[in-house]
């Protein structure tokens, strides 16, 4: 079907994928971009074909050299941004990283050029604002069975 037979304009938002992983401590593991200042979760954008759950596979493996399995989808995220569009956003639960995953993680170098553990009260002030409300609601959620919808980051209770 084509945009032609809508009578009016539908959303066509950029989809990406991210992972929580977390450590003994049930500290949160972020990246920190090259291309750009600030941490992330480890992810990225879908490509044409590719499911959510898929490309935050690849995005992992592709940015930190590792393939753990993935848990549950802890979020979904409706986040509209003024400057870059629509945007429907996944987070993912990536568990515990054991003694072995932690070892093999290298970041790509290319995207990523550090990786590191923190505390749930650093990442307000590690994260954009949009990705911290993203995050803590994921871990508020975590635990709990589901998916939680969110928009603008904010869950979505009605």
């Amino acid at each position: 079907m084509s945009d032609s037979t809508f009578p009016e304009p539908v959303a066509r938002p950029r989809v990406a994928a991210g992972v929580l992983f977390f450590d003994e401590a049930g500290r949160v593991l972020l990246v920190k971009p090259t291309y750009k200042d600030g941490w992330e979760i480890p992810g990225g954008y879908l490509r044409p074909g590719e499911t959510p759950s898929e490309a935050a596979a690849r995005e992992v493996e592709e940015e930190l050299a590792i393939k753990p399995p993935l848990g549950p989808l802890l979020v979904a995220d409706w986040a509209p941004h003024a400057g870059e569009g629509d945007k429907l956003l996944f987070v993912f639960d990536g568990g515990r990283l054991d003694r072995a995953e932690r070892a093999a993680v290298t970041p790509d170098g290319v995207e990523i050029s550090a990786w590191a553990y923190h505390d749930r009260d650093q990442l307000e002030h590690l994260l954009i604002p949009r990705l911290a409300r993203r995050v803590l609601a994921a871990l508020d959620h975590r635990g709990e069975g589901g998916t939680r919808y969110l928009e603008h980051g904010i869950p979505w209770d009605r």
